[in-house]
C-alpha cells in the first residue's frame, strides 16, 4: 500500500483523516506487539513442558507415574487429569484477570507506554522465577507474576495499536498483536522440541527461561516508543499530543483529527467513574459485544488445543517426539493464517472472516470427534499413521480458521468500538473476561477430556455454531470506520443496537456532518474550537441552528434543547475570545 496521505470517502461512506503510513507508526506497532509474543510464548511453552518427563517427575510425580505405567487401568483420556498440573497452566490467567483492573487505572492515568513497561518488568521477574524453580510453590509464583504481565500487556497493547494506526490499516496493524501471539506459540513449540532432547533433564528450565527474550523486547520497546496522541490528550498534554499526531501521521494537516480527539477527551474527563459509566444504557452494546467475543473466543476450544497440543497427541497415540513435532506444525499454520487475516481484515471486513471461519471450525471439529470416537478407546495403543495424519490435518484446518478470525478479531473489535471515555474500562473488562474464561478452560480441560473423551470436540463445535449466529445477527461491521466515530456511524445505525443509543448527547456532541437536505454544517463542537471575533456571532447563531436540525427533537427533549441554546447565547454575549 502506498504511503501517501489522503482525506476522502471511506468504504463506509465517511471521511478519513489525512494520514500517511509512516515508519514511526510501523516500528512503534511492531515493538508494542511484542507483548503478544510474550503471551503466545507462555501459552505454547506450558503445554510443551507439561509433556516432558523430567518436568513431570520433579513437580507432578503422580502424573508422571500414571504416564509411565503401561499396565494402569486408567483411560488414555485421563492420564493427565490432575488439578495441580492444570493449576500450573491456569494460574497465569487467574493472575491476569486480577491484574487487568489495576492495568485499567495505569492505562488511563499513566498512559499506554508506561503500562507496557510495567508488563515487561513483571514478565522478566516471572521468567527468572520459573527458570530457577525448585518446588511447585516457586513455579506457581513465577506463573502468577507472568500473569500480571499478561494482564497489563493485554490491556495496553491493543489500545496502543488501535490508536496509533491510521483508520484504513487499523485492522491490519492491530492484528500484529495476534501475529506475535502465534509467533510466540510457534517459537515455544520449536524450543520445546529441541530442549526435550537435552540430556540431564534440565531442558524444561531452558524452555521457561527463554521467555526472557520476548520479555526483554517488550521492556526495551516500551522505553523507546512514544505514547499515543489519544492518551497524551486524555491526560492533558495537548501540545505534545498534537506534535506526536503530526509525527505519526506524516503531515501537518492534523487539525480535524486533533479537534476530534480533544472533544473526545473533553467528554471523557466528564466521566468520573468509567466503570459505572460503562454500565449505562448507551454503552451496553459495546459491553455486550466485547464480553461475548471473549467468551466465544475461548469456547472455540483454541486454547485447549494450544495449551495441551502435545498432551492431546500423546493421548491419541502419538509418541513424545511426534506429539511435539505435530504441535510445531500447528504453530506454523497458526502464524501463516494470521498473516492472511492481516491482509484481508481491512478488505473483506470483520464479519466475513468470522462467518467463514465458523463453518470451517464447526466441520473440522465434528470430523475430529467422529474419528476419535471410532479409533481411540480408553486403552487403545495407537491411532494409526493414516488416521493420525488426518487428525493433524483437521486440527490445522481448525487452527487456520481461528487464526484469521476469532483469534485476532476477538482483540481488534473491542479495542476499536468503545468511546474514549470508557475505552480503558472497556478494554479492562475485555481482558478480564478473556482471562476468566481462559482460566476456566485451562483449569478444566484435562478433566473435561477425561470425562467427555472425544465428545469434547462436539462440545466446542456446538459453541462455534451458536457464536456464528451471534455474529450473523448482532455483530456490526467496523471496517474503515474512524475510531472516534463508531457511535454515530455504527451503533446508531445497527438494526438492533440503535435502540440503546441516546437520540442526542447535547448540542456540544454534534460534529461535522450533513442534515437531511444535504447541506453541510459545522456542529457546535467544531465551532467552539474555531474563532469568535470580528463579528462572528451571526455565523455562530447560524451554526447552532443548523446543528439543531440534526437532532431528532421529541416532546421530552424540547426543554433541554432550549436550555442548551440559552447557555450558548449567554456565552456569545461574553468577551470575543477563543472558547
Amino acid at each position: 500500500m502506498p504511503a501517501g496521505g489522503f482525506a476522502g470517502p471511506t468504504g463506509n461512506g465517511g471521511t478519513e483523516f489525512e494520514a500517511k503510513i509512516t515508519p514511526i507508526v510501523i516500528i512503534s506497532c511492531i515493538m508494542a506487539a511484542t507483548g503478544g509474543l510474550m503471551f503466545g510464548y507462555d501459552v505454547g511453552v506450558s503445554g510443551g513442558v507439561t509433556s516432558m518427563a523430567p518436568f513431570l517427575k520433579k513437580f507432578f510425580p503422580v502424573v508422571y507415574r500414571k504416564t509411565q505405567d503401561k499396565t494402569a487401568d486408567s483411560s488414555n483420556y485421563c492420564k493427565y487429569d490432575n488439578q495441580g498440573l492444570q493449576m500450573f497452566t491456569s494460574s497465569l490467567y487467574l493472575a491476569a484477570l486480577i491484574a487487568t483492573f489495576f492495568a485499567s487505572y495505569t492505562t488511563r492515568k499513566l498512559g499506554r507506554r508506561l503500562t507496557m513497561l510495567i508488563a515487561g518488568v513483571f514478565f522478566l521477574i516471572g521468567t527468572a522465577l520459573n527458570a530457577a524453580a525448585q518446588d511447585l510453590a516457586m513455579l506457581i509464583i513465577g506463573r502468577i507474576l507472568l500473569g500480571c504481565g499478561v494482564g497489563f500487556a493485554n490491556q495496553a497493547v491493543p489500545l496502543f495499536l488501535s490508536e496509533m494506526a491510521p483508520t484504513r490499516i487499523r485492522g491490519g496493524l492491530n492484528i500484529l498483536f495476534q501475529l506475535n501471539v502465534t509467533l510466540g506459540i510457534l517459537f515455544a513449540n520449536l524450543i520445546n522440541y529441541g530442549t526435550e532432547k537435552i540430556e540431564g533433564g534440565w531442558g524444561w528450565r531452558l524452555s521457561l527461561g527463554l521467555a526472557g527474550i520476548p520479555a526483554g523486547l517488550l521492556t526495551v520497546g516500551a522505553l523507546l516508543v512514544v505514547d499515543t496522541p489519544n492518551s497524551l490528550i486524555e491526560r492533558g498534554h495537548l501540545e505534545e499530543g498534537k506534535a506526536v499526531l503530526k509525527r505519526i501521521r506524516g503531515t501537518d494537516n492534523v487539525e480535524p483529527e486533533y479537534l476530534e480527539l480533544v472533544e473526545a477527551s473533553r467528554i471523557a474527563k466528564e466521566v468520573k467513574h468509567p466503570f459505572r459509566n460503562l454500565l449505562k444504557r448507551r454503552n451496553r452494546p459495546q459491553l455486550i459485544i466485547a464480553a461475548s467475543l471473549q467468551i466465544f473466543q475461548q469456547f472455540t476450544g483454541i486454547n485447549a488445543i494450544m495449551f495441551y497440543a502435545p498432551v492431546i497427541f500423546n493421548t491419541v497415540g502419538f509418541g513424545g517426539d511426534a506429539s511435539l513435532y505435530s504441535a510445531v506444525i500447528i504453530g506454523a499454520v497458526n502464524v501463516v493464517s494470521t498473516l492472511v487475516s492481516i491482509y484481508s481484515v481491512d478488505k473483506l471486513g470483520r464479519r466475513m472472516l468470522l462467518l467463514e471461519a465458523g463453518a470451517q471450525m464447526f466441520l473440522s471439529q465434528v470430523v475430529i470427534a467422529v474419528i476419535l470416537g471410532i479409533k481411540v478407546t480408553d486403552h487403545s495403543e495407537n491411532l494409526g499413521k493414516g488416521y493420525g495424519i488426518l487428525v493433524v490435518v483437521l486440527v490445522c484446518t481448525y487452527v487456520s480458521a481461528f487464526a484469521w478470525s476469532w483469534g485476532p478479531l476477538g482483540w481488534l473489535i473491542p479495542s476499536e468500538t468503545f468511546p474514549l471515555e470508557t475505552r480503558s474500562a472497556g478494554q479492562s473488562v475485555t481482558v478480564c473476561m478473556n482471562m476468566l474464561f481462559t482460566f476456566v478452560i485451562a483449569q478444566s480441560f484435562l478433566s473435561m477430556l477425561c470425562h467427555f473423551k472425544f465428545g469434547i470436540f462436539l462440545f466446542f463445535s456446538g459453541w462455534v455454531f451458536i457464536m456464528s449466529f451471534f455474529v450473523l445477527f448482532l455483530l456490526p461491521e467496523t471496517k474503515n470506520i474512524p475510531i472516534e466515530e463508531m457511535t454515530e456511524r455504527v451503533w446508531k445505525k445497527h438494526w438492533y443496537w440503535k435502540r440503546y443509543m441516546d437520540d442526542y448527547e447535547g448540542v456540544a456532541a454534534v460534529t461535522k456532518g450533513e442534515n437531511k437536505n444535504g447541506h453541510d454544517y459545522e456542529g457546535v463542537a467544531a465551532v467552539t474550537n474555531g474563532e469568535n471575533k470580528n463579528g462572528q456571532e451571526g455565523k455562530r447563531m447560524l451554526s447552532i441552528w443548523k446543528a439543531l436540525l440534526k437532532v431528532k427533537i421529541k416532546m421530552g427533549t424540547i426543554r433541554d434543547l432550549i436550555l442548551l441554546l440559552s447557555c450558548k447565547l449567554e456565552t456569545m454575549g461574553s468577551s470575543p475570545t477563543r472558547t
